[in-house]
């Protein structure tokens, strides 16, 4: 389904310097937009919290060509119980390899060419030491699952991803929307997924006029919905509307309507020295 993209996956971060550090200055990341809210989003993007809280997109470029991480920070949230739900972020930099290098940011060789590293929080990406691609550097996502027949099912065949690989010794499946777009890797573990208070949640477009229909397939296949089609507001900008899905191991997935995501994700020069404003002046505590 080339009418859908990959937009991003949600990080919650219990510090936003230390992590704002990772993404510019490791990395290599620009800030894209920044907003702040008063209170709990209604579908729940900011986790099972109802205070005031921010929301940091990050990326190598624009939201409408890139896929992105969505930094999430609940004010008073100082850390967050990592799981085994997420297995990695994988990116193609060696300027990223350098930068870390260069700054002592810890790298752990993993292959010819491939080093493991960790972002704030203890989220685990893998850097590819190759020139960055003129397209998108970020290559995919790696989730855990417990039956991969069963999750595959559900993402090609529910919700309309391609399959690109099957790999059965590492008991991988690679599945996308577009051979260009950001992948979606799913990892059988051979045991239950943790969510851990950390979990994430991945974000797809589409046009506007399929999330009743995404929402109507997924009640007629007893799926579970998390939320079911809401409009969301964002102060001063677009409102949007979502669908958010839950697959069979819990893993979060929102639907949002493409044409006002588009208008929403314009990126915001002041951004960058918006975020260290705010970040300088609730003195975020770091992770423990």
């Amino acid at each position: 389904m080339a009418l859908r993209r990959a937009l991003h996956f949600v990080f919650k971060v219990g510090d936003r310097r230390k992590t704002a550090a990772f993404y510019r200055d490791v990395l290599g990341m620009k800030i894209l937009r920044h907003e702040e809210f008063e209170e709990g989003c209604k579908a729940t993007c900011n986790g099972p919290y109802d205070g005031k809280w921010s929301k940091t997109m990050v990326g190598f470029g624009p939201e409408d060509d890139h896929f992105v991480a969505e930094l999430t920070y609940n004010y008073g949230v100082g850390e967050y119980r990592p799981g085994n739900d997420f297995l990695g972020f994988t990116v193609q930099s060696r300027q990223a390899v350098n930068n870390a290098r260069r700054l002592g940011w810890p790298l752990t060789e993993a292959g010819d060419g491939i080093f493991i590293t960790e972002a704030p929080g203890g989220y685990r990406f893998t850097l590819l030491d190759q020139d960055q691609p003129e397209t998108d550097p970020v290559q995919k996502v790696t989730l855990a699952v417990s039956d991969l027949q069963r999750s595959t099912a559900y993402w090609s065949s529910l919700l309309g991803m391609q399959v690109f690989e099957r790999d059965e010794g590492r008991r991988t499946v690679l599945l996308g929307f577009s051979d260009t777009q950001c992948k979606l890797e799913l990892h059988d573990i051979g045991g239950p997924v943790d969510h851990g208070t950390a979990f994430g949640r991945i974000a797809f477009s589409c046009p506007r006029e399929q999330l009743p229909g995404i929402e109507a397939q997924m009640k007629k296949e007893s799926q579970k919905i998390l939320t079911p089609l809401v409009s969301l507001d964002t102060p001063g900008k677009a409102t949007v509307e979502v669908v958010i899905l839950v697959d069979p191991d819990g893993h979060e997935i929102c639907f949002v309507g493409d044409e006002a995501f588009r208008e929403l994700s314009r990126m915001d020069p002041g951004a960058n020295t918006l975020l260290d404003a705010v970040s300088a002046a609730s003195r975020t505590p770091l992770i423990t």
